[in-house]
């Protein structure tokens, strides 16, 4: 959790200005996504971790 807190706020809230809740709502969903879906890790053989989770099962 750390790890991705720490990705979370060097990668996308401190770059952004946000003018709304719903514009905060908007980008916190797009990172998640992002992160977990398309960002790829070292840990992980340079795989996002759905492709890691989706291989080892």
């Amino acid at each position: 959790m750390e790890n991705f807190f720490s990705h979370f706020k060097s990668e996308c809230f401190n770059r952004c200005t946000f003018r709304t809740v719903d514009e905060v709502k908007r980008e916190v969903k797009q990172y998640i996504h992002f992160y977990n879906r398309e960002r790829f890790q070292q840990k992980l053989n340079n795989l996002s971790p759905y492709e890691f989770r989706t291989q080892v099962a």
